[in-house]
């Protein structure tokens, strides 16, 4: 099966390499967006919420343990609500993660179709929807707009890849704010998704994408 029939991005970059010139060298060096989309609502919102401000080095320790623990049907909202808290700290994870989890799953249990529920809706009200989970802000509900239900045109501006990405290509003096971002992004619509993971790339692996 070639890439174009397996990633939902895998053509953008011809639209951007077309309307970014910044974006081209990278484009050039690393071909075609590899990003992979992960189907699993509730696997992708807890890697995210295990990964939150420590290195991808120990998010990838913790979540091992994390699924380990789980057993074989791995990390699913009814057996994180089973496990005793020591269980999971055990893991690695901190008290206001092992909270975060602990919501996450009674978000779920709650609620047996949100998985259905969130492909039909719009990025907006996807992003409203996920706040109320502890420790979902913005940006994980961005991050899950893009590597669970493959949105296109997702500009996550607080995002410290996509800055860093853009200081360094754009050769400014600092990081760009936001305001900054979303004039510098207008022409990779409706690609942003894509842009933004070329930007990540530029700097290193990216998850769910081949090397």
């Amino acid at each position: 099966m070639s890439l174009a029939e397996t990633s939902p991005f895998a053509d953008a970059h011809r639209h951007l390499a077309r309307r970014e010139p910044k974006l081209k060298p990278v484009i050039r060096r690393v071909g075609p967006c590899t990003l992979q989309i992960r189907p699993d609502p509730f696997g992708v919102l807890a890697s995210s919420i295990i990964s939150q401000q420590i290195s991808g080095k120990a998010a990838e320790s913790i979540g091992n343990r994390v699924r380990k623990l789980c057993g074989r049907g791995g990390i699913r909202p009814k057996r994180i609500a089973e496990l005793p808290d020591a269980d999971l700290r055990g893991c690695g994870l901190s008290q206001g993660k092992l909270l975060s989890m602990r919501s996450l799953s009674q978000f779920f249990l709650d609620r047996p179709k949100i998985g259905s529920d969130l492909r039909s809706m719009t990025d907006e009200d996807v992003i409203e929807t996920l706040l109320p989970i502890r420790g979902v802000g913005v940006w994980t509900a961005q991050m899950f707009l893009i590597f669970c239900l493959g949105r296109p045109d997702v500009l996550p501006t607080a995002d410290l890849g996509l800055r860093a990405g853009i200081r360094d290509l754009w050769g400014l003096p600092e990081l760009p704010k936001a305001e900054e971002i979303e004039k510098v992004s207008f022409s990779w619509r409706p690609f942003r998704t894509v842009a933004t993971w070329y930007l990540w790339r530029s700097r290193g692996p990216v998850p769910q994408s081949d090397d």
